[in-house]
């Protein structure tokens, strides 16, 4: 298990953000709280200090639900110095617990310490999915903890059946969770092809509940019977700006608040009001789901969900591979990688997803890669669910099927970035409004060759060693697939 250094640690939170597991956090709290905590804790001063003096900055792991991958060692800037380090968990696992539980205890950070905007900031929110079933080192549970970091309290989450779904529900037990308040996500595992739709249904009762909300309070308004002070908070609620975290927060007060004066009157459409209150906070939600669901057969439902125009958020953890079902070609694998079904390297290049739901105009699109630019990810999150319409984003998962250290799963996805196979970018609509390009090019020109990426991987391997040349013919035309894909992108950026 990973072991923190106090004194070489800048406090930068990607060992949290990129931890698969949720088991690596750090937390500032009040200095005082100390006093009752156990002797092995370990603690120092937060950095910077300036404005949260009289505060104290803990690094701590959950040693019974760590697995022991190391991607927090080998993705810490302060590898060399030995920020974190991996050490027998034996004879520090009864200290570590102890340590652990006192660190559960904590209150969260206050939000006004922090912005959640941040890699740093984003990782003093308490993760509301932890400790899956995953592999250890998965490429893809560290986007579905950061989705429920930034949105979990309001989340409603249509889950795809493959990998996402089997960790995601591996009942008798479930790693999504809440806050210290009861909120955390709503979550729905549908069938594979089905996800998009059942997104899009959530989207739609809670689109209805919401204007039948609105309704009974013009109704109440109109009777004159109730109060003033129920008329004053309904006319609060209805114009409430809820764009950021703080305005939700600040809503669920007045909600709450209402509950209570609804009871109180007792007025004709006050208990049905009631019942349907907590509509006016806003919800994100959320359609969850691999490759094989999104490029392939529930792909008819998501491009018409897409289309649609509704609110609705997808998320495509893409490995370019069915990973669950055995690892079998999907229109995500890239020319030259060995599956099943393309036993002799996958003859056709991969299905350029963004590039199709660009060309609506209307739809948020974003592909990302945590290995390779943390705060991008971030930023796609944000701005995919703040957009008033339809958003996906297609994030970069690394696979135990992809025949690597998973260790080092993250400078897998880096390589993919740097060699052009992976480009970044956000395509925001609203950027049009501003006579601005709505195409963000968030990555550079290649820097490596396709050949520095793909043979680090035993999925290109296997065809190298048993036919060298059609996997030379197959690199050469995946080369010049991933140039000219750099230079579409480049261009329509700058347009």
């Amino acid at each position: 298990i990973p072991v923190w250094n106090p004194e070489t640690c800048i406090q930068c939170g990607k060992c949290s953000l990129l931890c698969p597991h949720a088991a690596i956090r750090p937390k500032i709290y009040k200095e005082e709280l100390l006093k009752n905590a156990p002797p092995a804790l370990k603690h120092t001063a937060p950095k910077p200090l300036k404005g949260v003096e009289g505060h104290v900055y803990t690094l701590q792991v959950a040693p019974e639900d760590c697995t022991g991958c190391g991607v927090c060692v080998e993705s810490c800037p302060m590898k060399a110095r030995e920020a974190i380090r991996m050490m027998p968990l034996e004879p520090l696992r009864e200290a570590e617990k102890e340590n652990y539980r006192f660190f559960l205890d904590l209150p969260d950070p206050d939000p006004g310490l922090y912005r959640r905007d941040t890699v740093k900031g984003s990782q003093y929110i308490k993760p509301l999915f932890e400790y899956s079933g995953a592999c250890g080192g998965c490429g893809e549970t560290a986007y579905v903890k950061l989705l429920t970091q930034l949105f979990g309290d309001r989340a409603l989450i249509a889950n795809a059946t493959g990998c996402s779904s089997i960790y995601g529900g591996n009942l008798p037990t479930t790693p999504y969770t809440k806050r210290a308040d009861g909120r955390g996500p709503a979550w729905n595992n549908s069938l594979f092809e089905d996800t998009a739709e059942i997104a899009y249904g959530m989207r739609l009762a809670v689109d209805k509940y919401t204007e039948y909300a609105g309704e009974l309070a013009d109704r109440i308004l109109a009777g004159n019977k109730c109060g003033d002070d129920l008329r004053k908070l309904l006319g609060e609620i209805r114009s409430a700006d809820q764009s950021d975290q703080d305005g939700i927060e600040k809503q669920r007060g007045r909600v709450s608040g209402l509950k209570g004066l609804l009871k109180k009157e007792g007025c004709e459409g006050c208990d049905e009001l009631l019942s349907v209150a907590e509509y006016f906070i806003k919800k994100s939600v959320w359609g969850l789901g691999g490759d094989g669901w999104a490029y392939d057969i529930g792909f008819g439902g998501l491009d018409h969900v897409l289309a649609a125009g509704k609110n609705v958020n997808l998320l495509v953890l893409d490995t370019e591979v069915y990973s669950n079902t055995g690892g079998q070609a999907s229109k995500s694998t890239p020319m030259g990688a060995v599956a099943k079904f393309a036993a002799a390297g996958k003859p056709v290049g991969k299905k350029d997803l963004g590039m199709i739901a660009m060309t609506y105009g209307y739809i948020y699109v974003a592909k990302i890669a945590l290995g390779a630019d943390q705060s991008q990810t971030i930023k796609a999150f944000i701005g995919a669910e703040a957009y008033d319409g339809p958003s996906i984003i297609i994030a970069y998962s690394h696979c135990i099927a992809h025949g690597i250290d998973m260790t080092r799963g993250l400078e897998e996805q880096k390589r993919a970035v740097d060699s052009g196979h992976w480009p970044l970018f956000r395509y925001d609509p609203d950027l049009r409004g501003q006579g601005k390009n709505p195409l963000t090019l968030d990555s550079k020109a290649p820097s490596i060759s396709l050949e520095e990426y793909v043979y680090n991987e035993n999925r290109y391997n296997i065809l190298k060693r048993a036919d060298p040349e059609r996997a030379r013919r197959l690199l050469e035309k995946a080369q010049k697939q991933v140039e000219e894909q750099y230079k579409l992108y480049k261009y329509l950026s700058e347009m």
